[in-house]
């Protein structure tokens, strides 16, 4: 039996009955070719790695999304993100911000991150249906990165408008973000201008001052970096802590558990989000022929990356792939954050923003239930969640 025409490029795929889907394709058609969109997609935990550990034989500057305007030649004039390049360029814009993000680094930003977490939960009252979206996992990780980029707390509600505006870009076009792209940009050449004329600790003021080569960053090379940093750093965690709390929601006996022993977090952590996966997808180009599980892919093809179906590879998590269980063994190495050159730069503060976020939550609130559906985002990129009704008691 063949497999199914599966619309990859469609994000209604991976709504419902996607986790069959991938089942499927990683026993039927791990490399598989989408005909309707023109790419392989890898469904298999070993192969998403090799390629993304290989980067001169799959590149990222001919496109990484599914939908992607580098591949039909839409994309608008501007400098590469630092997601688009390659090695070594990649490397040396990497390094301007590495810094702010390395294990030590991130640590000492636990108390602030715990402040902000105190917080947004302080607003919340047991027994009224809430968003959990809104009230619990929005404001954390907007903070933290709106911190370190030094925006004012007065500038920051527009920070949530303008990033989910962009991710629509990755399936609507460049066209549907035109606006609130040249809008944050006007923003941050403003803050660009403050930074040189008076310094300040913070990631603008260092990407402002940066140097490559021996030549100070362009303008517009800077502000493509702060949208870059700004979206990566707030959808991602975003929807890591709302679909780890959906995934404790529908898995009660184990959020009782860890409830009762918050030890267990960071395992815990680990499995939300190898279960979650925040991003379900990226794409390669291959520069040269290649072979993939005995599949010819021919130079100039695009490859795209099925994380959330690698996160749930029988051959790496065994039978219970399937299930969100945070007790099982150390984890052999989830790709929630990517592998190779192009892994998440922020992952650090990513788990260290969730763990915090859920210690201080599941003391204050150890009970939560639905308090209704939740609206899942339709994206082939993000696998967030718009809103989801919630009560909590304690």
């Amino acid at each position: 039996m063949s497999v199914p025409d599966y619309a990859l490029d469609d994000p209604g795929f991976y709504l419902d009955g996607v986790d069959a889907a991938y089942r499927r394709l990683r026993a039927e058609a791990p490399v598989y070719w989408c005909a309707r969109a023109g790419f392989w997609a890898l469904a298999k935990h070993p192969d998403v790695q090799y390629v993304s550990r290989n980067p001169q034989l799959f590149c990222s500057r001919q496109g990484i999304l599914v939908k992607d305007p580098m591949r039909d030649g839409t994309m608008p004039e501007q400098p590469p993100s630092i997601i688009y390049m390659d090695q070594p360029a990649h490397l040396r814009y990497r390094r301007l911000v590495s810094k702010a993000f390395t294990p030590r680094m991130v640590q000492a930003l636990e108390p602030r991150v715990r402040a902000f977490a105190r917080q947004s939960l302080d607003a919340i009252a047991p027994g009224v249906p809430l968003d959990f979206v809104e009230h619990v996992a929005v404001p954390l990780p907007l903070q933290v990165i709106a911190e370190m980029l030094g925006v004012p707390v007065e500038d920051r509600p527009r920070f949530k408008q303008w990033s989910d505006i962009i991710i629509t870009a990755a399936d609507l076009g460049p066209a549907a973000a035109m606006s609130t792209v040249q809008e944050l940009f006007a923003y941050f050449f403003e803050q660009l201008d403050a930074r040189r004329r008076a310094p300040r600790d913070d990631l603008v003021s260092a990407l402002a001052l940066a140097e490559v080569d021996g030549e100070r960053l362009a303008d517009d090379e800077v502000l493509m970096f702060c949208m870059t940093l700004l979206v990566a750093g707030n959808e991602t965690t975003r929807n890591l802590i709302s679909g780890g709390g959906r995934a404790l929601m529908q898995c009660p006996d184990q959020r009782r558990t860890l409830a009762a022993n918050l030890a267990l977090l960071p395992r815990a952590v680990d499995e939300m989000l190898r279960w979650v996966t925040p991003v379900k997808t990226f794409a390669r180009t291959a520069t040269q022929d290649a072979t993939i599980r005995g599949q010819r892919v021919a130079a100039g093809d695009y490859v795209v990356l099925l994380y959330a179906s690698a996160n749930r590879d029988e051959e790496v998590w065994g039978p219970t792939a399937d299930r969100f269980d945070m007790t099982r063994a150390p984890d052999p190495g989830h790709l929630a954050f990517g592998i190779g050159p192009h892994s998440c730069l922020g992952a650090n503060l990513a788990t260290l923003e969730a763990r915090v976020l859920f210690e201080e939550l599941l003391a204050r609130f150890p009970n939560f239930e639905p308090a209704g559906e939740p609206e899942l985002l339709r994206s082939t990129l993000m696998n967030g969640i718009v809103r989801m009704p919630v009560v909590f008691s304690q």
